[in-house]
């Protein structure tokens, strides 16, 4: 059900709001509603009226919309105007802006590193630059998020920034904004063997790992015999997405089931003939920090028997989330649960994580180390897996470990799947010859 009136002020407004919205419920359902509502109200005009200080209506009802949605579970949400359009540029995969990473440094937003092909890398701006000013408007001492918003906008207006650069005068630099994608796919060969990192799924996320197996191809000079799929710490992203992904390296068959409350509403998602892959090995790499749709994406290969797991079982996330516009996306918009999603052997990962099929650990493992404090089911509030199953202790016994004199800044669980992976890759050029 859609509430398009979010700001509704006085208990008239509101129970009218009881009544258009529980047309379809018992007259009983009804005055209850209008009751729930009334009362809302009176505590709105209570506090407006008494509270020791003025305070914004409109922050009151932002709160007690939040506080609605956080009671349900923790991934429904409400979105202001402001929080819609940042949750639209991260979904869209791409943005009005300048093309630079930046961070904030002793209160001077810094320069990390220009993205290639940008105005930032155009206009020569270099690493450990100091913006100090945008547009005129000093930004010293601003949060990231604020000196970003300030340099994002429509693609083609200018913006004048003030750089601070050791061993060089202030100066002034105008830059025209252009469209930057936000990458989400990163890959290249590591040690002559294919690796391909995800961080998210926005809309562009299948378009780049398409483009990805492309360019390893070119770089291995033909077919890949193999490939390494790294998700960890990859907190999910759009569903269609995750489906995209997963349908390049399988041919054909199903992918995820999605179900609402309704059970005739349930929808299963296939994958498309054709495997980019042609068949060649896949070791996945997941983590606690892999959740939403990288655990689709993991629990789908694995389910087929496409790809070996391997890392340390996932965050456990195994809940749909539909983005709902209020009014046309002006009084922002609902991120609310709708579903639940099932890997093709009909498994729900919520609140249980998907289990490598080798379970390897990043670090050396103690007690204090078998329970992630983040995983999905420790959150407050968070659905409790349908069929009364719960996260799985990890046997200690049962988790490969770095060795004592492993190097803390040697990636361990990477390097023992590039070991795994070009086991299988020998074994299957051995079995075509």
């Amino acid at each position: 059900m859609r509430i398009n009136i979010v700001a509704s002020v006085t208990a008239m407004v509101l129970g009218a709001v009881a009544l258009a919205v529980s047309a379809e419920g018992s007259q009983e359902d009804r005055s209850e509603t209008f009751r729930q509502l009334e009362l809302f109200g009176d505590v709105l005009s209570r506090i407006e009226s008494d509270y020791v200080s003025e305070t914004e209506q409109s922050e009151l009802i932002e709160a007690a919309i939040d506080g609605m949605l956080s009671s349900l579970d923790p991934h429904s949400a409400y979105h202001n105007p402001d929080s819609y359009e940042d949750l639209r540029v991260t979904t869209r995969g791409e943005y009005g802006g300048l093309g630079m990473e930046v961070v904030s440094r002793d209160d001077y937003i810094t320069v990390v590193s220009p993205i290639s092909d940008t105005p930032a890398e155009r206009a020569g701006l270099r690493t450990n630059d100091r913006i100090i000013a945008v547009d005129g408007e000093n930004i010293i001492g601003v949060s990231v998020d604020e000196a970003v918003e300030m340099m994002r906008g429509a693609v083609g207006d200018p913006v004048t920034i003030t750089i601070a650069r050791d061993g060089a005068d202030d100066f002034d630099v105008t830059l025209v904004r252009d469209t930057i994608p936000l990458r989400t796919v990163a890959w290249r060969l590591e040690d002559g063997v294919p690796y391909m990192r995800i961080a998210g799924f926005n809309e562009r996320t299948t378009e780049m790992v398409l483009d990805g197996v492309r360019e390893l191809e070119d770089e291995f000079g033909g077919p890949l015999p193999g490939l390494i799929l790294d998700v960890r710490f990859n907190p999910g992203g759009l569903l269609d997405q995750a489906i995209g992904v997963t349908d390049v390296f399988l041919d054909g068959g199903e992918v995820v089931s999605t179900r609402t409350r309704d059970p005739r509403e349930t929808q299963r998602y296939n994958a498309r003939p054709g495997d980019r892959l042609n068949g060649a090995p896949i070791v996945i790499l997941i983590n606690e920090g892999s959740a939403s749709a990288a655990e689709i994406v993991a629990g789908a290969l694995q389910d087929r028997e496409r790809a070996s797991l391997v890392g340390m079982t996932s965050f456990g996330k195994g809940s749909v989330q539909t983005i709902i516009p209020l009014r046309g996306g002006r009084d922002g918009a609902l991120r609310l649960t709708t579903g639940r999603y099932y890997t093709p052997a009909g498994r729900s990962i919520q609140a249980t994580g998907i289990i490598p099929d080798t379970q390897i650990s990043s670090f050396p493992l103690d007690d204090q180390d078998l329970t992630p404090a983040r995983a999905e089911e420790s959150l407050p509030g968070a659905l409790e897996n349908e069929n009364g199953e719960h996260r799985a202790e990890t046997d200690i016994a049962a988790v490969e470990q770095p060795p004592a004199d492993w190097p803390e800044d040697e990636d361990y669980q990477l390097s023992r799947a590039l070991e795994m992976l070009r086991s299988q890759m020998e074994s299957q050029q051995a079995s075509l010859q």
